[in-house]
């Protein structure tokens, strides 16, 4: 039994590919140059920063590009392999749509799972480092962090999250109206697990019939505490900034715990992994769909329509999740609810009895 694909799959993959990879890179880096013409002005420093901004640019561009790409690559290989009758060879020669199209879905899915282990990597926070470079955001250092950990308030002046080190934490243990304690430390260290904190002291309250009778202070050389919370949820939670997708559901979880709400954290990670499946469902409808001899349609009027098509349908697709994102209705809903119908009649449309045309 040889590995080597047969030939017609060899022919329509190295095809789809090329013109997958023109049409990414065609997109993306338009996407770059117009961000660019509006940013150039507010980023400072040399011409070596301008060259990094538009690279951290155009590696979130690919994020959000390339399932549109997938389909427009569709159209495009489709429309070339009728325009020059190679579609109605093929099926002369007894080739089906659905052995035709599983070359184009084996390189689709090969192409997801890549962007998809790229989001688990220092790749997902390519726009973060864009921001940081026009004065949008902060690639060092965030300030006055206000979060819960368990049944006790934090509040920290500093978080270096390249030093992963926290400079002024304070602790507020609370139990109804009363404040149990605080504790206050000059510095804290992230151990992997969980931060280290440093010479902190404890104030703590005594209550008598519910009136604060007296307090006494505790020294702590080191003591642990906020497990769970890694440098860049903490990131997240002040600034919103990016997640790998294992941080993500790391945070994910630890909201759960917590008792917080993780409508976006969900919704990011919906929009990572279940939002660029729309492509596939698309890209069966499109193939499927589109006659494959030229006399059938009006090829420019075919074109015209597949491509109009495929955008309003990311728009609204895009348009749900950022609703999801936002807590208008719940990511579940918006992210797994479109795509499924899409799915869905993708799946009758590529299980129906195949038509002449």
């Amino acid at each position: 039994m040889t590995l080597i694909p047969k030939l017609y799959f060899r022919y329509i993959v190295k095809l789809y590919a090329k013109n997958f990879l023109s049409i990414l890179s065609g997109v993306s880096l338009m996407f770059v140059l117009i961000d660019y013409l509006g940013y150039v002005n507010k980023i400072n420093g040399s011409i070596n920063q301008q060259i990094m901004y538009a690279y951290y640019t155009w590696q979130s561009s690919l994020v959000m590009l390339y399932p549109l790409a997938l389909v427009f690559a569709v159209i495009v290989t489709k429309m070339n392999l009728v325009k020059n009758n190679t579609m109605g060879a093929l099926h002369s020669f007894g080739y089906s749509k659905r052995t035709l199209f599983s070359p184009i879905f084996v390189f689709g899915a090969i192409i997801y799972i890549a962007f998809v282990w790229l989001q688990t990597t220092s790749f997902a926070y390519a726009k973060d480092n864009a921001e940081a470079l026009v004065g949008k955001g902060s690639a060092r250092a965030s300030q006055n962090l206000f979060f819960k950990y368990n049944d006790t308030f934090v509040y920290v002046d500093r978080l270096d999250p390249v030093a992963k080190k926290l400079v002024g934490v304070s602790l507020f243990k609370t139990d109804k109206d009363h404040i149990l304690y605080t504790m206050k430390a000059p510095y804290a260290v992230f151990n992997g697990k969980a931060w280290d904190v440093y010479d902190a002291v404890m104030y703590r309250n005594h209550y008598t019939n519910g009136y604060l009778d007296n307090y006494s202070i505790e020294q702590y050389k080191t003591m642990t505490t906020l497990e769970g919370y890694k440098p860049t949820i903490m990131e997240s939670i002040n600034e919103g900034s990016s997640l790998t997708l294992i941080d993500a559901f790391d945070t994910w979880k630890l909201f759960d715990k917590q008792g917080l709400n993780s409508d976006k954290i969900r919704a990011g990670i919906y929009d990572k992994i279940i939002f660029p499946l729309f492509a596939f469902g698309l890209m069966v409808l499109l193939f499927f769909k589109i006659p494959f001899l030229s006399r059938f349609g009006n090829v420019a009027k075919i074109t015209t329509v597949a491509l109009g098509g495929s955008l309003l349908a990311w728009g609204m697709i895009m348009g749900l999740s950022y609703l999801g994102a936002n807590g208008v209705v719940a990511p579940e809903i918006s992210s797994f609810a479109p795509i499924l119908l899409l799915s869905g009649y993708a799946m009758m449309v590529y299980s129906a009895r195949e038509s002449t045309i």
